[in-house]
């Protein structure tokens, strides 16, 4: 093995709110950082209290991003919407910390793993839109929500890859199964993002970037949640460290 290969990449993650942050929750975001320590990749936590300067200059430090998810809905302003009764909450905090990440690695050509409200905050960055709430919006057989405090198990569903895709590639299949914990997800795709993957009922279930040859992939569910027994969890992961071993490391 090169010396090259031998170095761990720094993956960039966002605490997924700013109260979780404000109030020592790292219980959240763990699993994240688990799932990159398993792929090989050194995990760094970024706070979501960051000066521009001080985001840029941690960006500036990493080898890939991973955009987790989070508590807090994107704000409807952002895709030109009114906001919807069932829109939780904007972080903005998670806003500009994303947007931040996003701007320097596409600048940067740096892999990006977008997981349940990362793809939204991607899709958004991207100039896409949102569906709002899927239960009153969309009727749909489909459970997408979990509701965890009541003790739920958690939704799982089928998801159909369009074929040629990266997904497709990495998951060997046209169809996975996947777990379910989200009220939103992508309306309309943003800027050269490629649908790659829907629920039974046409809800998107994840994006690719074709803008360039950049690694940049946005999942709706949560592959940090399966990632010690599904092999697409695994090779998610293991992939995006693969991509940024891909690209030149700066010294």
């Amino acid at each position: 093995m090169s010396p090259d290969m031998k170095l761990k990449r720094r993956v960039g993650v966002p605490y997924r709110a700013r109260k979780e942050e404000l109030r020592g929750d790292f219980a959240k975001i763990r699993p994240y950082i688990e799932a990159l320590r398993k792929a090989g990749a050194e995990p760094v936590v970024i706070s979501l209290g960051l000066t521009a300067d001080h985001l840029d200059k941690i960006a500036d430090s990493l080898d890939a991003v991973l955009l987790p998810g989070s508590p807090a809905d994107v704000d409807p302003g952002r895709f030109g919407a009114k906001r919807h009764p069932e829109c939780a909450d904007a972080d903005p905090d998670r806003e500009r910390t994303d947007f931040g990440l996003l701007e320097h690695a596409f600048s940067e050509h740096k892999p990006v793993l977008a997981i349940c409200y990362g793809i939204q905050s991607l899709n958004v960055f991207l100039s896409g839109t949102l569906l709002q709430d899927i239960p009153s919006e969309l009727q749909t057989s489909t459970t997408h929500d979990w509701d965890k405090e009541r003790g739920e198990p958690e939704p799982i569903h089928s998801a159909r890859i369009e074929s040629g895709s990266r997904l497709a590639q990495l998951a060997g299949a046209r169809e996975v199964i996947v777990n379910s914990s989200h009220h939103q997800s992508v309306l309309e795709p943003g800027r050269d993002l490629r649908i790659v993957a829907r629920a039974p009922d046409g809800v998107i279930e994840a994006v690719e970037w074709t803008g360039d040859s950049n690694w940049v992939i946005g999942v709706q569910w949560h592959p940090e949640r399966m990632a010690s027994g599904d092999a697409v969890a695994q090779t998610l992961f293991r992939e995006l460290i693969a991509a940024a071993r891909r690209a030149p490391v700066r010294i």
